[in-house]
């Protein structure tokens, strides 16, 4: 399945989220995974901390080895970021009146996903949660 396959699951699922050219989006992160990669989970949403601010819309994809942030601008060029494991620190969920907001803190950097759906938030938390706790363990090993 391609990452615009996952995201359109998941936007069926959670229609209220606000994110847009979703398909453009997903060719970014596309481009950028590599052979061995595999997709565990993959949403919608905007790269920011502004409920007001809707055209920053990105698709946030989680692979067996790290989590992808694509965005392409409407002219041209694009947005990419990766958060490994090893840079991740914690994430904080918000959960509004209508929308929520997941906040992941790197070691560089917070990285904001805003205008998700309430009900979603359950379910991302879920998955990054359980994801990073399981690829921790891999780098203490290692």
């Amino acid at each position: 399945m391609a990452v615009y396959d996952y995201v359109n699951k998941f936007i069926t699922k959670y229609p209220s989220t606000i994110a847009w050219r979703l398909k453009k989006h997903s060719q970014v992160i596309d481009d950028y995974l590599n052979p061995d990669e595999e997709i565990i989970y993959a949403f919608c949403g905007q790269k920011n901390n502004d409920w007001w601010d809707l055209f920053t819309s990105c698709v946030v994809v989680l692979t067996n080895k790290r989590i992808l942030i694509g965005q392409k601008r409407v002219v041209w060029g694009s947005f990419y970021n990766q958060i490994t494991p090893d840079l991740y620190n914690d994430m904080q969920v918000y959960k509004g009146l209508f929308w929520g907001k997941v906040t992941i803190d790197t070691v560089k950097e917070k990285v904001y996903i805003s205008n998700l759906a309430k009900e979603a938030l359950d379910e991302i938390e879920t998955q990054i949660s359980e994801y990073m706790l399981e690829a921790k363990k891999e780098y203490k090993k290692s």
